[in-house]
């Protein structure tokens, strides 16, 4: 009896201590939940939120009349938040009445799933409890406007569940058309041109977002806590697209027909160095692409250096144009310390300087470099250095390399190199380099430093602008730059290029130059060689100056200057010469007044100033915000109704003044492109909801 007692008085004790530690339990977990609640709640967001950086709309780089050749599109990805309150509250009572609508749009839409499929889905995401189920991802705009519009996702976020977010990618509008030049801006890749030279500036500030991890390792935005990013800055080039696909589609047609390596062709404004085309084709396993920027490399020019070698010889008045020389018709010379040899054997012994330079003579150059320069080479080189040819030309892209003029002795180490460097060799230079120096003799002896970037602007207002630069007033005598223009004319007319431009409508100033090629593991011997053409037009009143590079196959039948470059040249400057030179001298064009009906909105004030100020007669009377419009050549005024409680129509409006208009409306605004508001995702005389964002895009 007594062991029966002892037993249950042990039960019972276990009992009451189970109870007594149940309650413990209990009001411990109520204390945490109803007390401490809210500390512990704001420990685990803490845990499991963070900030993320949003990415900037990248700016856009357009030509100097406003053509697009970078930009970034937008994409939307659409998510749902199934655990939301607005889809969970009443039982899901909004769910469920949008369903089979919102599942019947989806299929009508996009048509990649049956409306049951897309209701079948949904509903188990639902079920589920899924805070981030994908619905759509990369869609465009038009396709995101449409969704927008759909049953539930008009409802706004917080009661619909939809998530919204925004991607943007990079393209080149024109494909091909300067691409290297322009770059390409890549994740996860060095970016080139210039989207990496001004990448600071196009990227802008990214801003930050406070976000919320779910199961899955998947986040969903909190609402409130946003640092907006500061959009990029736009950069304006000098590029025209129009000489950009002239230059380009000449050198890609002389590049397939001879199977050549790779070619350039730069197009230079000769009055102001702006840079108008910039083409670089080379060879790939699909045919010819703008891989690299051939005109920034630097090579051994070949003979289109002689007229560096012509200017510094007649400006230190050892020689005269007219001069003779005897060349001899044998092909080769020795000269001073080494043997020289022509690529063609000259029309007759005894050439002038002038003739030397039209039929490209190295013996004629040589022997005119040693008489001047014989006891200082040093000179010679000078010479180079004062045409800017021993630095960068300060275009302003990163890969620019730096011209390499040879070291040397003062012994006949020095007088070899510079007896060298006189016909294009032991000496490289960038085809960009030789422009400049051609384009100072087009230009009168002022030399121009080329420039790409015209101007940097923030919502098209201008933050920085490039004017043309002069590097050198004068880079030699007067009397000498007209000799040396009369040798390039030469050129087209007798020498070289004469069979290329015999018949061409207007005067050409030019050089041909054809070099062996030595490179890395590429030597003299193998065969291939550099063929150029560098010139202006029209040779009496410049506007262009242009040259062409051209690298071969090894061992190519075709592969002089004359024969590969020169007709490159031809073809560009017979287009822009039709297309923009000759429209100069032609007949004023009588504007007659635009018929077309016209529509702009604005504030009513604003209007009536514009219109006072510029003499134009109005009908009609408006004391807010007013739409005008010139249908039937008249200018009709008309009242715009804006009420708090419904959308307003802010097409054709500016964008300062629509973010005027909405933002007073407590609306968050996001804009796209350039110009006046086109349309708006939400259409007018919608309901507005509390922190509703609208979407512009402009043009």
């Amino acid at each position: 009896m007594e062991i029966k007692r002892d037993i249950l008085w042990r039960v019972y004790l276990s009992f009451i201590g189970i109870v007594l530690l149940s309650l413990i339990v209990l009001g411990r977990a109520f204390y945490i939940q109803r007390v401490q609640g809210s500390y512990w709640r704001g420990m685990s967001d803490s845990l499991h939120q963070k900030f993320i950086e949003m990415d900037a709309e990248r700016g856009t780089i357009y030509t100097e009349d406003g053509e697009m050749l970078s930009t970034s599109i937008p994409y939307f990805d659409i998510y749902m938040d199934f655990g939301a309150e607005g889809l969970r509250d009443k039982n899901g009572l909004r769910f469920k009445e949008n369903l089979d609508s919102f599942a019947l749009s989806l299929a009508g839409h996009f048509g990649d799933k049956s409306s049951n499929d897309y209701k079948r889905d949904l509903k188990r995401a639902y079920n589920e409890g899924n805070r981030y189920y994908l619905l759509r991802k990369n869609l465009s705009f038009e396709d995101y406007k449409a969704f927008r519009s759909f049953p539930l996702a008009r409802l706004g976020r917080n009661r619909s569940g939809v998530i919204v977010e925004t991607n943007t990618k990079r393209l080149n509008p024109y494909g091909l058309l300067a691409r290297r030049t322009i770059g390409l801006a890549r994740q996860n890749a060095q970016n080139v041109g210039l989207e990496r030279t001004y990448d600071s500036l196009l990227k802008g500030a990214t801003g930050k977002r406070l976000v919320r991890f779910i199961s899955g390792g998947a986040y969903v935005p909190v609402e409130g806590y946003e640092i907006d990013p500061e959009n990029g800055k736009d950069i304006i080039t000098t590029l025209d697209i129009n000489i950009q696909d002239i230059a380009e589609n000449a050198l890609m047609k002389m590049l397939v027909q001879s199977g050549s390596q790779y070619g350039t062709c730069i197009v230079m404004e000769t009055k102001t160095g702006k840079i108008r085309a910039i083409a670089n084709l080379g060879q790939g396993k699909n045919g010819y692409d703008e891989d690299l920027n051939y005109a920034l490399r630097t090579t051994e020019p070949g003979s289109t250096i002689k007229l560096a070698t012509l200017l510094a010889v007649l400006d230190a008045g050892s020689s005269k144009i007219s001069d003779l020389v005897e060349v001899g018709t044998t092909g080769n010379a020795y000269v001073a310390v080494r043997n020289i040899t022509d690529a063609e054997r000259s029309p007759k012994p005894v050439l002038t300087v002038k003739e030397c330079f039209a039929h490209s003579s190295n013996v004629g150059m040589a022997k005119l470099a040693y008489k001047a320069f014989a006891e200082n080479p040093d000179g010679f080189k000078s010479y180079l250095k004062k045409f800017h040819l021993d630095k960068k030309t300060g275009i302003g892209l990163i890969g620019e390399e730096a011209s390499v003029l040879p070291r040397w002795k003062r012994n006949k180490e020095g007088l070899h190199a510079m007896l060298t460097m006189s016909f294009g060799y032991a000496i490289e230079v960038s085809p960009l380099h030789t422009l400049m120096l051609y384009n100072a003799i087009a230009n009168d002896g002022k030399m121009m430093k080329p420039y790409l970037v015209s101007s940097i602007k923030t919502n098209g207002v201008p933050v920085q602008s490039f004017e043309p630069t002069v590097l050198d007033a004068a880079i030699c005598k007067p009397r000498v730059v007209k000799d040396a223009q009369a040798a390039m004319e030469a050129v087209a007319i007798e020498g070289t290029a004469k069979e290329v431009f015999k018949d061409s409508p207007f005067r050409v100033a030019g050089k041909t130059g054809t070099s062996h090629v030595s490179d890395g593991k590429i030597g003299y011997s193998s065969g291939i060689y550099q063929a150029s053409f560098v010139g202006y037009f029209p040779a009496d009143r410049p506007e262009y100056t242009c040259i062409v590079v051209v690298r071969t196959q090894p061992h190519a039948a075709q592969h002089y200057g004359g024969q590969l470059a020169a007709p490159v040249f031809k073809e560009v400057a017979t287009k822009l010469y039709a297309m923009y030179v000759q429209k100069k001298s032609a007949a004023p064009i009588q504007i007659k007044r635009d018929s077309l009906p016209r529509t702009y909105t604005a504030f009513a004030p604003d209007v009536k100033d514009v219109l006072n100020d510029l003499n134009v007669k109005y009908a009609g009377k408006s004391e807010g915000w007013s739409t005008v419009n010139t249908a039937n050549g008249g200018t009709q005024l008309a009242s715009l109704a804006v009420n708090k409680k419904q959308l307003p129509d802010v097409r054709n409006m500016t964008l300062r003044d629509a973010l005027y208009l909405l933002e007073n409306l407590n609306l968050k605004v996001v804009a796209k492109g350039r110009g006046k508001v086109v349309m708006q995702d939400v259409l007018p005389g919608t309901t507005i909801t509390k922190g509703q964002t609208v979407t512009l895009l402009l043009n």
